[in-house]
């Protein structure tokens, strides 16, 4: 059993370090429901951000759940992408 102490205070949300294989993992995550419900803006997001980090394969997911969405589904996805970029 773990009996060490974790610094909160300091500690960074994963986002804020995320490479492109953390933010395809969040793309599953939100994808596949499994912390949950499915919520498809959030898997397009963190897929297409995925792809801006170099994870190619997340291309063709995100394709993938674009043809499940409406147009301003896509939109606010995109419009998440674009806020998580500008404040990381």
């Amino acid at each position: 059993m773990f009996q060490g102490t974790i610094d909160t205070g300091s500690a960074l949300p994963i986002e804020a370090t995320a490479n492109g294989d953390i933010l395809f993992d969040l793309g599953m995550i939100y994808s596949t429901g499994r912390s949950g419900l499915i919520d498809l803006v959030a898997a397009h997001k963190w897929f297409n951000l995925a792809a801006l980090k170099g994870r190619v394969d997340a291309i063709s997911l995100r394709q993938e759940i674009a043809g499940l969405m409406s147009d301003v589904e896509i939109a606010t996805a995109q419009r998440e992408a674009r806020a998580w970029m500008a404040a990381h």
